[in-house]
């Protein structure tokens, strides 16, 4: 048999995995802050959920993302996610213009991720930084 590779003792996340993390907590706590108004300790789940938002994506603007794609990615995403789940949990209206409105975002991420390339052929958007260079929030 043969030995496992030796692994790394820091495991250092994807940017883009952090900024979908990001997303998610914005996500929810934007979500929570609607069911909140129902029950008021979801307060807590929306403060968290903001916190835990904010810190992932300067983590991910740490590692070396644009703040053009990364603030791009997580506020489109994180209306498009929103808007869609709002209807699902608690039936708002998905009306044909809202969905050419969330198209229209989802559009413009691409353009600015697309942009943000040509920008710079030679350095890929979002890359992590070696652990030497990242420093903690």
């Amino acid at each position: 048999m043969s030995a496992a590779p030796a692994r790394s003792s820091s495991w250092h996340a994807s940017p883009w995995l952090l900024l979908a993390a990001a997303v998610l907590s914005e996500v929810t706590a934007s979500l929570s802050l609607k069911a909140a108004l129902d029950h008021p300790v979801l307060y807590l789940v929306v403060a968290a959920g903001y916190g835990t938002s904010f810190t992932l994506l300067s983590v991910v603007l740490r590692r070396g993302m644009p703040l053009g794609v990364a603030y791009g990615v997580w506020s489109a995403c994180g209306v498009a996610l929103t808007a869609v789940l709002s209807t699902a949990i608690f039936g708002e209206a998905m009306t044909p213009l809202k969905g050419v409105g969330i198209a229209l975002v989802i559009a413009g991420v691409l353009a600015v991720e697309l942009g943000a390339q040509q920008a710079d052929p030679a350095a890929p958007v979002g890359r992590a930084l070696p652990p030497e260079e990242v420093t903690s929030p």
